[in-house]
C-alpha cells in the first residue's frame, strides 16, 4: 500500500514544478507585484514606457534567462523561464510582452544563432537590461505570409549590406537599441533567400517611422520601422547569407512556446480578480459568490487556466535542447502551434468571463480586468493568427 502511494506521489510530482522552481516563481511574483503592478495604469493611460524597468529587471536577474552565464545570462531552462514569464504577465502583461520580445525573440535568438563575436558584443548588455532588444519580421504586406511576401531587401555593398523596406507592428520598436531584422538577400529565391541581420538603432538609414496606438498592451510600445539604405556591417549577418529561414522558423516555434505563458498569466490574473470581486460584491443581500451561476463560471475559469498551464509547461519542456536550425516542421512545430492556440483561446474566454463577473464595473476603462480584456485579443492575432496555427497543426497531422 505504501509503495503504491509512493509511486502515485512520484507520478503527481512529475506534473508539477520542482521545489527550486516554486521558490523562483514565488520570489518573482512578489517582486513583480510590488514593482510592476503599480506601473499598469499609467502605461495604459499614456502608452508610457517605463525606461528604467528593463535595467531593474536585468539587475534582478530576470533578463537573459535562457542564456549561458558566460554571456551574462541565468542558465535557466525553458520551463523555468516560462514560469517567470507567466507571473510577470500576472503583474503587468504589457511589460511582459515587451520582455518576451526582448528576451526570447531577440536575445535568445542571437544566443542560439549568432557567432561568438556577435554573442560577446551584444548579449551582455541585453542580459543586463542596459539595452532593449526587438525582432523585425512583419511588414505592411507580409503578416501571416511573413516569409513569402517579405519585401524588405538587403544588398551587399563592400563590407556592408544596404537594407531597404519597412517593418510593421514591431514590439519594442520605438525603444529598441538592438534589432534582429529579416530581409531578402536573394529575392529570386523567395523564402529561401532571406537573411537575418543585427541592426543598431543608430545605424544610418534606420528610423522609427511612427509609434502605433493600440487597443491593448498599450504600455508595450509598438512601431513601424523604416530602412532607407540602412548601412549594416557584413559582420552583423546572422547565420550566413540566405540562411534566415532556419533562424526565423526555430525562432517562431520558441516564440509561440514563450507567448503561451503570457496568456496563462493574464488568465490567472483575471481569475484572481474575479474571485476577489465575487466575494466582495453583494446583490440581493449576499455576495454574488454565493450564487451557483457565478460559482459555475469561476469553476470553468479555473479548469481552463489549469489546463492551459499544464499544456504550456509540457510544450516548454519539449522545446528544451532544440538544435540550432531546428523547428519549423515536425512534432515541436505542431505542439507549439497547438499550445499557443489553446492558451490564447483560454485567455480570451477567461478574461471575458471575468468581465462578466464584474458586470458594469468590468466595462469601465480604468479597471484592471478591462485592461486584460482589451489586451487578450492580441494573443489570438500576434505570433501567427489562430487560423494559421490551425493550418500548422493540420499540415503536420497530415504530413
Amino acid at each position: 500500500m505504501s509503495e503504491s502511494l509512493s509511486n502515485r506521489d512520484a507520478g503527481l510530482a512529475a506534473f508539477d514544478l520542482s521545489d527550486e522552481q516554486h521558490e523562483l516563481r514565488d520570489a518573482a511574483r512578489r517582486y513583480f507585484m510590488d514593482r510592476l503592478l503599480p506601473l499598469q495604469q499609467r502605461m495604459d493611460d499614456e502608452e508610457w514606457w517605463p525606461a528604467e524597468a528593463f535595467a531593474e529587471l536585468g539587475e534582478m536577474g530576470y533578463c537573459g534567462l535562457t542564456v549561458s552565464a558566460e554571456y551574462g545570462g541565468q542558465d535557466l531552462d525553458m520551463v523555468t523561464a516560462g514560469v517567470i514569464c507567466e507571473v510577470m504577465s500576472e503583474a503587468n502583461h504589457a511589460l511582459a510582452l515587451s520582455w518576451a520580445a526582448h528576451d526570447n525573440l531577440c536575445l535568445n535568438n542571437l544566443y542560439r544563432n549568432g557567432n561568438e563575436e556577435q554573442r560577446r558584443r551584444y548579449l551582455p548588455d541585453l542580459c543586463r537590461g542596459a539595452k532593449v532588444g526587438a525582432l523585425g519580421l512583419t511588414e505592411p504586406g507580409a503578416g501571416s505570409d511573413a516569409l513569402g511576401s517579405m519585401a524588405t531587401t538587403a544588398r551587399r555593398d563592400g563590407e556592408n549590406y544596404l537594407l531597404n523596406g519597412r517593418k510593421l507592428y514591431i514590439t519594442n520598436g520605438p525603444v529598441a537599441d538592438v534589432l534582429l531584422v529579416y530581409a531578402k538577400t536573394s529575392p529570386d529565391k523567395g523564402a529561401k533567400g532571406i537573411s537575418a541581420f543585427i541592426v543598431e538603432k543608430d545605424f544610418p538609414g534606420f528610423e522609427v517611422a511612427q509609434k502605433l496606438d493600440k487597443m491593448g498592451f498599450r504600455g508595450s510600445t509598438t512601431a513601424e520601422l523604416l530602412f532607407d539604405d540602412c548601412r549594416v556591417p557584413a559582420a552583423n549577418l546572422v547565420g550566413g547569407a540566405d540562411a534566415g529561414v532556419a533562424v526565423v522558423m526555430s525562432g517562431l516555434d520558441l516564440e509561440r512556446a514563450m507567448v503561451a505563458p503570457i496568456c496563462v498569466g493574464m488568465a490567472a490574473r483575471a481569475l484572481d480578480l474575479a474571485l476577489d470581486y465575487a466575494r466582495q460584491r453583494e446583490q440581493f443581500g449576499r455576495p454574488i459568490a454565493d450564487f451557483q451561476m457565478v460559482q459555475a463560471k469561476l469553476s470553468e475559469m479555473y479548469i481552463r487556466v489549469e489546463t492551459a498551464r499544464t499544456f504550456t509547461y509540457r510544450t516548454l519542456a519539449a522545446c528544451e535542447g532544440l538544435e540550432v536550425g531546428g523547428g519549423g516542421r515536425g512534432e515541436l512545430h505542431k505542439l507549439t502551434a497547438a499550445a499557443i492556440y489553446y492558451a490564447a483561446e483560454t485567455c480570451s474566454q477567461v478574461v471575458a468571463d471575468a468581465v462578466q463577473v464584474f458586470g458594469g464595473a468590468g466595462y469601465m476603462r480604468e479597471m484592471e480586468v478591462n485592461r486584460l480584456y482589451r489586451a487578450a485579443k492580441l494573443m489570438e492575432i500576434g505570433a501567427g493568427t489562430q487560423e494559421v496555427r490551425k493550418i500548422i497543426i493540420a499540415q503536420e497531422l497530415l504530413r
